[in-house]
């Protein structure tokens, strides 16, 4: 079975944005957008998402990627 990758803190690097200024605009707990960052979450919250996708102005596929098993 595949499984989901979360591709957040590679995002932020490349754009070279804070997680301070992510956690105060998408009004998440700096453990919780961690645990996003370290592809940590077993749920993840689809409102949560929108709002990194608003703020980051990306899509879905640029922080999430289905990977399948080899």
């Amino acid at each position: 079975m595949g499984c989901v990758e979360i591709k957040l803190g590679a995002l932020l690097a490349n754009r070279g944005i804070s997680k301070n200024k992510v956690c105060k605009y998408c009004d998440m707990q700096r453990t919780q957008l961690n645990k996003y960052i370290n592809n940590e979450m077993e749920r993840v919250d689809l409102a949560v998402l929108a709002r990194l996708c608003e703020y980051l102005d990306c899509d879905v596929s640029d922080i999430l990627e289905y990977k399948k098993e080899p």
